[in-house]
């Protein structure tokens, strides 16, 4: 500190006089201090400040959008690792696939949970499809599918239509792979839903380009016999 400390050495001045303050204005030495707190209130503060488990958290809470750059750096990557380990375009699509697959059941588990008891289970096979129509399609790219239709050649075919795939758009093909469609993936996605459902079919994905949508994707789906006859149980 600045200056000269004063030295302690006997005064012969008295010392001055220090107004003494009111007892009631000085707090004891009880008072100054609370309680220890006791056990039950360390664990009960303890049990309200601890972290909750992703179990404990609202389901009903959507997640915000993911990026679409970091969606398609990881996609493209996802097909580059699977492109190693692929015999031909047909193996390459058929591990898309099965990729798909996996993420379709456990989207239709998550939309499960989160419907609790609103939770609506589909019977017939074109309630079935305009729920994947428009609520899974929406789940998954935030738009609902451009178009659901019968197929002229059988009564159990359908089509569901994406006229711009997002899996698609950032995927640049080589010509000797020109074959290769990246919707196989959401192809599996499709297929695992309906087999949620017990709407047994197999769902393929074919690029049928158009001049306003070069893209456009036509999923092809082909139920099997014993979903054919069970409809038909129901007429």
């Amino acid at each position: 500190m600045a200056g000269h400390s004063t030295p302690i050495v006997p005064s012969s001045k008295q010392p001055a006089v220090i107004p003494r303050t009111p007892s009631s204005t000085i707090p004891s030495s009880r008072s100054a201090f609370s309680p220890a707190p006791s056990l039950a209130s360390i664990s009960s503060a303890s049990t309200s400040i601890s972290t909750k488990s992703i179990y404990d958290k609202n389901l009903n809470r959507r997640a915000p959008e993911v990026s679409l750059s970091s969606f398609s750096f990881l996609f493209s990557e996802i097909i580059q690792n699977l492109q190693k380990k692929a015999n031909g375009i047909q193996d390459l699509e058929k591990r898309l696939n099965e990729l798909g697959y996996h993420i379709g059941q456990r989207l239709l588990e998550l939309t499960t949970l989160r419907d609790g008891k609103l939770a609506k289970r589909e019977t017939k096979v074109l309630g079935v499809l305009q729920f994947i129509h428009s609520i899974i399609w929406r789940q998954i790219f935030g738009k609902q599918a451009d178009g659901l239709e019968k197929s002229r050649d059988s009564d159990f075919e359908y089509m569901l239509i994406d006229n711009t795939p997002l899996v698609s758009q950032f995927i640049s093909v080589p010509k000797e792979m020109s074959q290769l469609n990246c919707a196989a993936f959401v192809a599996g996605i499709i297929e695992a839903i309906l087999d949620g459902y017990q709407f047994t079919a197999n769902v393929t994905a074919h690029t049928v380009e158009t001049d306003e949508f070069p893209l456009r994707t036509v999923f092809l789906v082909k139920f099997e016999p014993e979903v054919v006859t069970r409809e038909l149980s129901y007429k």
